[in-house]
């Protein structure tokens, strides 16, 4: 069963990740390419080294990212691999979910599986992706030290153990309380509010935008990268739950009568 249970987590974590590249594609690509072309154009912008002579041009040029045609990896290239890499990490969260889905079947939430899928996927976008988002969004092209993306990514891990954390603080917290299930979902909330609270008041904030930076295609950015996670929890939840429910459901239709 569990088998079953991962090959088509991973079936559905790949599809669900074409289905966020593409989400990803249309409204995300654009304001990357709308930041890296500020970003490009503030490095040649830069004005040159006196000493730099004639080649002061080419180390202005080099001051900067280069994203464009002539970088390592060019833009037509990355375009293509947001696809791949969406893809991947549809495969990563589909094996994962499948375990934990596997040890939640029967002991804790909704007793069906379509039910169950939602809620989970539910749970996990709010704890791994929503919880770290407000505290530390994600940020386009040239916004970001490039010398603090060791300390901020360890921020933000930081942040992915406290969301994780606390949904399981809330599901023990429901199912200590004896109460009804408005009191349960209560005392589950409150359970879960205490430490993500905490860790936004606790850490260090982190703004490194710079000035003059046009703020509508940072909110734009955002809201795309936010939107990409949205789409792929919300398709993986809804197709692993509906085909959950598919096999359930044949599985408990009685045998046909044999004939002769």
């Amino acid at each position: 069963m569990i088998r079953t249970l991962v090959v088509r987590g991973l079936l559905i974590g790949l599809l669900a990740g074409f289905v966020a590249g593409t989400f990803a594609f249309v409204f995300g690509e654009p304001r990357v390419d709308a930041a890296i072309a500020l970003e490009e154009a503030a490095a040649a912008a830069e004005p040159a080294p006196a000493s730099a002579g004639a080649a002061g041009h080419d180390h202005a040029g080099a001051a900067g990212h280069d994203h464009g045609e002539e970088a390592v990896v060019g833009r037509p290239v990355q375009k293509a691999g947001l696809f791949l890499a969406t893809g991947l990490y549809g495969l990563a969260v589909g094996g994962v979910f499948a375990l934990v889905f596997a040890g939640l079947r029967g002991r804790f939430g909704p007793r069906g599986d379509g039910a169950l899928a939602l809620a989970s996927a539910a749970t996990a976008f709010v704890a791994v992706i929503l919880v770290p988002f407000l505290k530390y969004p994600a940020n386009p092209p040239a916004v970001g030290d490039p010398e603090t993306i060791n300390s901020r990514t360890a921020l933000y891990v930081v942040m992915v153990i406290v969301g994780l954390a606390a949904v399981a603080v809330a599901v023990a917290t429901a199912r200590r309380v004896t109460a009804g299930p408005w009191q349960r979902r209560v005392a589950a909330g409150v359970a879960f509010l205490v430490p993500v609270v905490a860790a936004w008041l606790l850490l260090p904030t982190v703004d490194e935008v710079p000035e003059g930076f046009p703020a509508s295609l940072l909110w734009n950015f955002r809201l795309a990268s936010l939107g990409t996670q949205l789409v792929f929890w919300t398709a993986f939840g809804v197709l692993f739950g509906w085909v959950g429910d598919r096999v359930a459901g044949r599985s408990a239709l009685p045998p046909a009568p044999s004939s002769g």
